[in-house]
């Protein structure tokens, strides 16, 4: 059964940086699609990031272009979400969630498997 571990999140201040984690386990991950989504409090979920299979397609939403990095290693089973610049309102809980197929899609009904999320608070 695919099972995603997310890591990384914390508390941090305005301008901070943060690296976030998502491993895999129990699938072909070299085969999947990866991607980055987050919510705020009342608010919907939202896709931040995503990359294909091979690692060589990336897409990022406007708010975070320029800011957040999308990377993966498929020899580790490893996705990463490199944030820099914070801002307050990059506060939500984080997910990185997988599709059975290579290409990025920004939708999160696109995507079959995700993980139990990580707080990121950026305090003003």
């Amino acid at each position: 059964q695919a099972q995603l571990v997310e890591s990384g999140g914390g508390l941090v201040q305005a301008g901070d940086s943060l690296r976030l984690s998502c491993t895999a386990s129990g699938l072909t991950f070299s085969s999947t699609a990866m991607a980055w989504f987050r919510q705020a409090p009342g608010k919907e979920r939202e896709f931040v990031a995503g990359i294909s299979s091979s690692g060589g397609s990336f897409y990022s939403a406007d708010s975070v272009k320029d800011r957040f990095t999308i990377s993966r290693d498929n020899a580790k089973n490893t996705a990463y979400l490199q944030m820099n610049s914070l801002k307050s309102e990059d506060t939500a809980v984080y997910y990185c969630a997988v599709a059975r197929r290579p290409w990025v899609s920004p939708r999160a009904d696109d995507y079959d498997y995700w993980g139990q999320g990580t707080q990121v608070t950026v305090s003003a």
